[in-house]
């Protein structure tokens, strides 16, 4: 008999009466959303296969219509609900028979579409399709049905190639494709351009000139947070395509503003790759990895308008990247009381060292401990660090003092000019909505109130927004401060000279210290063993000069001090004609000596080493007895202990 022969009625021989008792499954799937946009009239075709099963014979009560994969390739399992429920039913002998519009519906995976046909084959589920019904169990329908599954993947293969080379020969002209990078519209050429809007470019322009000067994501954020500077874009598709929109900032969307190369006017072409070693299974989009621009299949340097340099962009890319290391890499500043935080190195393993705020400020080197369990390698005080180090840099900035000062003026200037036109165009564009919609307004037929109070309304409320934007801008305004007169000018020059005075003065805040320190080091490497108080200090300066340093910390023993033998030689010649020890003590401060934590000297210190210098008694020498102890009368004002009488 063969596949054409027919039982009773219209239904095929392969289809037996177990069949009809289960389910007959229509599965409906299209590869993407646009398909289900532009070529509505797919689904309904393939649905018309119910049509086919009842003219089987299967009753409509047991067909059931899949089409919840709507959207979804069939490249891959992962998310496709439907099908993974198919299969479930049919390793579970519930379903008779499977119709799709062609067996690639089903799945163009080739381990997906065998897997199919072997549990079809296994549970005996008929498959079929518009060109015909298949057997798994039959040796011929099986290999049709194999075949078939796999041309679905060859087809699919072919169609990705033809649409790669497309893609790739206009990536080659340097043409955009994707979506369009925040502040750039595409050009007539089909190229990047600046956005003609003006506030979205000064916006992009804030975003890197903040980030050159903060030196962080976090703080950036804050900035902008602070100042209420929203970041643009342009809707990609829908009703509102093209259209301008603003949304709050956010971390991963400024990083990945930081590290787009087409803000430095570089069009590069497959920076994400696909590397099957990171796919995780069952999570879409997992297993990407960027590669760098110049390594690019596609690489045009200056191919469009730029925000900022290449140089620029380079070193954009190093400070994110040394923000997540943990070594010797110097860390993003923050708003912390140590100048030197995030600066220090430890000499010894070459780990950035912490900042521990206790009574005083300490750097310690815990790195290793945190990591490998072992012993913390060196600590140390940080004010006499911070005072070498400052003390360094006043004086190299002296002789450039007053150049620095103005510069430093005209970047306030600067920065205070440009929040200004940020608030300008915001409230330009507060005036321009509401003008807009109080023409709308205006141009409506009084009669048609059903209109007209939407309109009143929303008039209303630009009205508002606007007044809201302006009452900001009014404080804004005032707590900014005033712009420098001829005297404050003459003033700051004349401070200027004295930088010292106004490195220590009150009004000096520690963000602007560190911002002087890490304009002209890159990190200070230290070396402080434990058993000793001399610490060894190597100055790295932005050039490339390395300059070595000492100096005395404080230190918690006394056995830490390189002086302590000469203090107790001082202090036992001392005790041999009588001094007392308020007068050592004297002597000792008026000769420059210090406590191991670098404080004077007091007449408890000098009983301390008095003590510490006494020898001890040793058990080779003779305890003298009781009996030949001498009866010590009791001081006065002391009580004298007696014991009670032995039994």
């Amino acid at each position: 008999m063969t596949t054409t022969e027919l039982q009773a009625g219209n239904r095929p021989a392969k289809i037996a009466l177990h069949h009809l008792e289960r389910w007959a499954i229509v599965y409906v799937r299209q590869s993407h959303p646009q398909q289900i946009q532009r070529h509505p009239e797919s689904a309904p075709v393939q649905a018309n296969l119910q049509q086919l099963a009842l003219a089987w014979g299967w009753p409509p009560k047991r067909i059931n219509i899949l089409d919840g994969d709507q959207g979804l390739s069939a490249a891959s399992t992962a998310g496709r609900d439907d099908f993974a429920w198919l299969l479930s039913e049919i390793a579970l002998g519930h379903v008779g028979i499977v119709l799709g519009f062609q067996i690639n519906r089903l799945a163009r995976e080739d381990e997906a579409c065998c897997r199919l046909i072997r549990i079809c084959k296994t549970f005996d589920t008929l498959i079929a399709d518009q060109d015909g019904l298949y057997h798994p169990h039959d040796f011929n329908d099986r290999l049709v049905l194999t075949v078939k599954g796999l041309m679905g993947g060859f087809e699919l293969h072919q169609l990705q190639q033809r649409m790669q080379a497309g893609r790739l020969n206009r990536a080659r002209r340097g043409e955009w494709l994707g979506q369009v990078p925040p502040g750039y519209v595409i050009g007539p050429d089909a190229k990047l351009q600046f956005d003609p809007d003006e506030q979205a470019q000064s916006v992009l322009r804030l975003i890197f000139e903040q980030f050159a000067v903060l030196g962080s994501l976090s703080g950036l954020l804050r900035h902008l947070r602070q100042q209420q500077i929203d970041l643009p874009f342009r809707v990609p598709s829908g009703p509102n395509r093209g259209q301008l929109h603003w949304h709050r900032p956010q971390r991963e969307t400024l990083r990945g503003l930081l590290r787009r190369p087409a803000y430095a006017g570089a069009y590069t072409w497959g920076r994400h790759a696909h590397d099957p070693r990171r796919q995780v299974p069952g999570r879409r989009g997992c297993g990407r990895v960027e590669i760098e621009p110049r390594s690019c299949a596609v690489f045009l340097p200056d191919n469009h308008a730029a925000y900022i340099t290449w140089e620029q962009y380079q070193g954009n890319l190093h400070r994110l990247s040394q923000q997540r290391l943990r070594g010797p890499v110097p860390g993003p500043a923050r708003q912390t009381v140590a100048v030197l935080a995030g600066l220090v190195v430890c000499g010894s393993c070459g780990c950035r060292m912490l900042a521990h705020y206790t009574k005083t400020l300490r750097y310690d080197c815990q790195r290793q401990a945190l990591d490998y369990g072992t012993r913390p390698c060196q600590s140390l005080v940080g004010q006499p660090l911070e005072q070498l180090v400052a003390e360094q840099i006043l004086e190299v900035v002296t002789p450039a003092s007053l150049e620095l000062s103005l510069r430093a003026v005209a970047e306030c200037q600067r920065e205070r000019a440009a929040l200004e036109k940020q608030w300008q165009q915001r409230l330009e564009r507060a005036r321009q909505d509401t003008a807009r919609v109080y023409r709308q307004y205006n141009a409506v037929e009084p009669d048609n109130r059903l209109v007209a109070r939407t309109l009143e309304r929303q008039w209303e409320e630009a009205l508002l927004a606007e007044r809201a934007i302006e009452e900001d801008y009014t404080r804004f305004k005032e707590q900014q401060p005033q712009r420098m007169t001829a005297a404050e000018r003459a003033q700051i020059e004349e401070l200027a000279h004295n930088l010292p005075a106004v490195w220590r003065a009150p009004q000096t805040g520690v963000a602007d210290k560190r911002r002087v320190v890490r304009l002209l080091l890159e990190r200070v490497v230290l070396w402080a063993p434990a058993s000793s108080q001399e610490v060894r200090v190597h100055l790295h300066w932005s050039l490339g000069t390395v300059t070595e340093h000492r100096l005395t910390r404080p230190v918690r023993s006394w056995g830490q001090l390189t002086s302590t033998a000469m203090v107790l030689q001082l202090i036992g010649s001392w005790q041999a004609e009588g001094w007392s020890s308020r007068r050592m003590a004297e002597e000792l401060n008026a000769t420059g000596y210090q406590t191991p934590k670098g404080r004077s000297f007091q007449a408890a210190n000098i009983r301390q080493l008095l003590a510490r210098a006494k020898p001890r008694r040793t058990e080779d020498q003779p305890q003298q007895s009781a009996a030949a102890k001498p009866a010590a009368c009791p001081a006065v004002g002391e009580k004298q202990q007696v014991g009670r009488p032995s039994r």
